[in-house]
Order: C-alpha cells, then structure tokens, then sequence
C-alpha cells in the first residue's frame, strides 16, 4: 500500500504531459539526459527539471557517469507500482509517444552503428585468442544450465565488457547491473543492450574493485572473462563477494593454466590461466565455497585453450 502523500507526490509529477512521455520514454530502457532532450526536441535544462520532479517523487531513478546523468524507471516500491500503474493507463497509440519512439529507435540506430564500429575495430585482435578456445555457446549453455531455476532479483555483472552475460541471462533475472571501466566498452554494452530489447539491465562505467556505496547486493554476481586481467585475482573474487547477498552464488569463466605467452605481451592478460587449487584458495579466503567446476577444451586442437567455469556459493549456504 501507498501513504496518501506519497500518492499524492507522485501522481503530481507524473501530471503533466513532457513528464508522461519521459516515464514512457524510460519504459523502453535508460537513456541519458542528451538522449532525452533530442527525442523531446527541448531545452536541456528544462528536461533536467523534469527529470528531478519525477526523481524526488521517487518515479524515476539518476545516475551520474562524469559530466553525464542517466536515467531509468523506479525499480523497487512503491516507486515502480505507481510508474506500472501510470504507463499500464497510457494509450500505446497516442500520437506524441508514437513520434517519440520513432526518434527513440533513429537515436539508438545511430548509437549502435558507432557501437559496432568500434567493436569491429577492437574486435580484429580476439580473432587469434577465439580460435585457440572452445566456442563460446557451450560455456553459455552451462551457465544458464547452472542458475536455471533461481530465484534471481538482482544479477552483477562486473567487467560487463559488451553485456554479453546480461543479454544471455537476461530472462532470469529480475535486475541486471553491468559494471566495467572501459567508456568504449560501456557504450558497446549499452546499445546492445537496447538493440535486443532487454530493458531490465543496466550498465555503468565503474571500478570493479570498489563498488560504489549503495550498490544493491546480488543473488548472482558474475565474472566472466575477468579474473585473469589482474595480478591478484583474489582481491578481485573478494570484491565479487562484497556485493553478494546471503545465500547468493559467484560464476566465473575463465582459463584454465597455459602457455601461451602472446596473451600477456600482446592483449594484457596478467595471469596466464588459474588452477583449480589458485581457485579455491581464493574462493576461500572471500568466504565461497567451490559447488562445481567445470571445464570446457577445444576439440579441434588438444594445444589451444581450456575455458573453466566455477561456480562458487556462500560458504553459510553451502554449510546449510
């Protein structure tokens, strides 16, 4: 149930046409201030005003990236029931929120062409890394085999990349939070994100070593590809466990031990490869327990690279 005042706050916000189409607007993902006001065709700051009438009355929430703010829809009550019950009332037809659409899709057309030329330019030297390990579907197919049937609210996602993991594991979560420290790769993530369609994930550019306070603890936190870019991989498993929930579980993806030493002079890996027993002792001093592992070799050549997947769980979860 929503107090009389809190109803009262909200629907004051929400009771005005520009602020309407910016919750409609938001329902199909979050978008930047600069976004906002190209598709609403208005001052920015009188869409930053908008914006903080809707953000004091709790329907919508803000997140600063340096000199830019984004915004999405409320997520948690009774901020998300009111926006539910506003946007379920709109009419989908209504002409203004039809042309802001169009202008929404023209926007995120142009951002992910500049998105998959990036990608396409960076994307030339994993070709030599992708063929020396097995095809990613297999490793794919074990993740979702390992979380299906979890209750999961929130997913973490730390070293995003291009929010590959929050696009396959996107119907099994409620909330998505993609965090990684390359500008560029958030970019790529985001319009992936919104060319899929997934609403329900967010990414920010961040350090995945600190959390920034307030970050949601998580049912799930993944680590794909990650841990063997950092000279200690357990400070980076105990970051992971930071922002866990009670009870909640770590995947991780990566390589098991090799040789190929191209990979630290010519793509920065700082570790080539973990082991089982590297793993586990980390695992254990970040409080996580080891519930499986396994490994994936590529068939096609006995010399290229094994990818291992853990799944690590809270030790009082295991214990119970």
């Amino acid at each position: 149930m929503v107090d009389a005042g809190t109803l009262v706050s909200a629907l004051r916000a929400a009771g005005e046409d520009t602020r309407l189409r910016v919750l409609a607007l938001l329902g199909a993902g979050e978008l930047s201030v600069k976004d906002i006001t190209a598709i609403l065709g208005q001052s920015q700051p009188r869409v930053s005003r908008h914006l903080k009438l809707l953000a004091d009355a709790g329907l919508v929430e803000r997140h600063a990236e340096g000199a830019w703010a984004y915004y999405r829809l409320a997520d948690r009550p009774p901020g998300s029931d009111l926006v539910g019950w506003l946007l379920g009332a709109l009419d989908p037809d209504d002409a203004a929120n039809a042309a802001d659409r169009e202008r929404l899709a023209a926007i995120r057309a142009a951002q992910h062409a500049q998105a998959t030329a990036f990608f396409a330019k960076v994307a030339g030297s994993w070709d030599q890394l992708r063929a020396l390990h097995v095809p990613e579907a297999a490793v794919e197919a074990a993740t979702l085999e390992i979380l299906a049937g979890r209750q999961i609210d929130t997913l973490l996602d730390l070293g995003t990349g291009t929010g590959r993991m929050l696009e396959l594991l996107a119907p099994l979560y409620r909330q998505g939070v993609g965090i990684d420290s390359s500008r560029e790769m958030i970019a790529v993530a985001r319009a992936k994100l919104a060319a899929a369609g997934i609403a329900n994930a967010q990414v920010r550019l961040g350090d995945i070593l600190d959390l920034e306070p307030g970050t949601r603890a998580a049912d799930v936190v993944v680590l794909h590809q990650v841990l063997h870019y950092f000279d200690d991989p357990g400070r980076m498993l105990a970051a992971a466990r930071n922002g866990l929930a009670a009870g909640g579980s770590v995947v991780v993806v990566d390589f098991a031990p090799h040789a190929h030493e191209f990979l630290r002079t010519e793509q920065a890996h700082r570790r080539l490869g973990l082991s089982e027993s590297q793993m586990q002792g980390w695992a254990s001093a970040a409080r996580l327990s080891v519930a499986e592992i396994r490994h994936f070799p590529n068939p096609a050549d006995p010399a290229g690279l094994t990818v291992s997947l853990w799944h690590l769980v809270d030790q009082k979860r295991s214990a119970s």
